[in-house]
């Protein structure tokens, strides 16, 4: 959602498991089933093999690197298995396993979703081990607090499914660690973590209430994990229904509470702790157009928004934002409104707000690079401020506010001078490395393509003139040293390439 960023901690997926013997039964709950032996109730709840593939932002023309992990995956339909984003993201090559059946069985996936960290894998080809299994069912209902869960999946320790118990104790908003800007609805268990039970199923009965995800890592905290909850997976199955998914719709604005007794007096108010100010409204989003900064939210759809944000769902206070995730792209929200001192209402249609995808964390995408005399030039994103820890405070700036102040609008892609390949033709070029480029030879860069056909079109003077975003002095390559320069650093350097631009 487009709200204020929050302190990200560190994770690690999984959770921590209690391991064990195969076909051994765990104590039973009070909302459990009469106990049954694991082979049966988890016969379809596999391990998932993943062979992935990391590409460098450094040096974006070499080849990726086979990296790889494990997590679990759960039948949930007819060769239809769910798991998380993460336990597949990059991936070359995916097989699954069962219980009582060490045969590897080729998987892709059909279906991902990074924003809340859902993916729907297929066998490929089906694969007859597998048809017996009868699918997991999803509750339609989120578990209580101080009710008692059952995580089970492959985690690190051992080979064997493994099954431990937890504790409901949170029902919150979450920050999302997999794509790093996404908040979804999550539940806190009373469980420790351990890497491979990613992906597996939460079980309260015998039905699925949720996903095993993330949790705090080192001393951050104990015994605290994460799971998604059914809401969140009930919508990536609905969105998936038409053959794609189209994420989630985003109102694009930011508040602040209405707590001040004094201020609700000025805004002539009812007193009835009611409402949140509009700090932004971003003019391409759901509500631009419409809201405007300074109005207050009293209602979104119906359900009294408090003057701290939360609204009450089926007798849970939880962030109004609750009612955007339950909805789709292009779905209506009437909104009720403070504004001029009356109550207003309007209503939108749900828009995506790909802007902010700016800071997430990009998977499945081959960088984007251009090398010219030695300069390498890059889109900004963040794996690109992760991997050169550019710290120009004029590239943050286009950076952290990308979507806030709108730079969008006038810059699709923020080019950066990321990194120079040192030859006697750039030697003084170095101190602009992390720098925004702003124009080559006069034209203005709005995206890498456009640095490609500004660089491949010949000047009109003598020289290639560079000119950096806040920058006075440019940079100048003598043109008729460029084209043996340029050929003699990709031999010395190892370039294949000396260009990757997305089609």
């Amino acid at each position: 959602m487009f709200l204020p960023s929050l302190l990200r901690p560190a994770v690690l997926a999984g959770f921590a498991a209690v391991c064990l013997p195969l076909g051994a039964s765990a104590q039973d709950d009070p909302a459990d089933e009469k106990t049954t032996s694991l082979g049966k109730q988890y016969e379809s709840i596999v391990n998932v093999e993943c062979s992935a593939l990391r590409v460098d932002y450094r040096t974006p023309w070499n080849a990726a690197t086979p990296s790889g992990g494990t997590g679990t995956a759960f039948l949930i339909g007819p060769n239809l298995f769910l798991t998380n984003a993460h336990v597949i993201s990059d991936a070359s090559r995916i097989v699954l396993k069962k219980v009582g059946d060490s045969t590897p069985h080729r998987a892709r996936v059909k279906f991902v979703a990074h924003d809340c960290d859902l993916a729907l894998l297929e066998l490929d080809p089906p694969a007859p081990a597998f048809l017996k299994a009868v699918p997991l069912s999803i509750s339609t209902e989120i578990p209580k607090l101080d009710t008692t869960v059952k995580v089970v999946g492959y985690p690190i320790g051992g080979e064997r499914i493994s099954v431990t118990r937890g504790v409901v104790s949170r029902v919150d908003y979450q920050e999302f660690s997999h794509s790093g800007v996404d908040q979804h609805l999550a539940i806190q268990i009373d469980a420790a973590i351990n890497p491979g039970n990613s992906g597996g199923p939460v079980l309260q009965g015998t039905k699925v209430v949720g996903v095993a995800f993330q949790g705090y890592s080192g001393d951050v905290a104990q015994n605290t994990g994460y799971m998604i909850p059914t809401p969140v997976i009930r919508r990536f199955l609905k969105d998936v229904e038409d053959g794609s998914y189209d994420h989630y719709g985003e109102l694009a604005i930011q508040h602040y509470p209405l707590l001040n007794p004094a201020q609700r007096k000025a805004l002539q108010l009812p007193d009835n702790d009611r409402g949140v100010m509009l700090t932004a409204v971003d003019s391409t989003g759901t509500c631009g157009g419409i809201l405007k900064v300074g109005d207050v939210l009293l209602e979104l759809d119906g359900y009294p928004v408090d003057s701290t944000g939360s609204i009450d769902i089926d007798g849970e206070q939880t962030e109004m934002a609750e009612v955007v995730e339950r909805k789709f792209v292009g779905d209506s929200l009437k909104l009720k409104v403070w504004r001029d001192r009356q109550e207003q209402e309007f209503e939108v249609k749900l828009k995506v707000f790909p802007a902010y995808l700016m800071q997430a964390h990009q998977y499945e995408k081959q960088p984007e690079y251009l090398v010219h005399a030695g300069l390498v030039f890059q889109p900004l994103d963040h794996e690109l401020m992760t991997a050169f820890n550019l710290t120009s405070l004029r590239t943050r700036y286009y950076y952290e506010y990308y979507a806030q102040d709108e730079i969008y609008k006038d810059l699709p892609e923020v080019v950066v001078l990321t990194s120079i390949l040192p030859d006697a033709i750039n030697t003084w070029v170095r101190d602009y490395a992390g720098q925004v480029v702003e124009s080559i030879n006069g034209v203005k860069i709005k995206s890498l393509k456009d640095a490609a056909a500004a660089l491949a079109k010949p000047p009109e003077g003598s020289h290639v003139v560079i000119q950096f975003a806040g920058e006075g002095r440019p940079v100048a390559l003598e043109k008729g040293l460029i084209a043996p320069a340029h050929e003699r650093i990709l031999r010395k350097y190892g370039v294949a390439s000396d260009r990757y631009l997305a089609p």
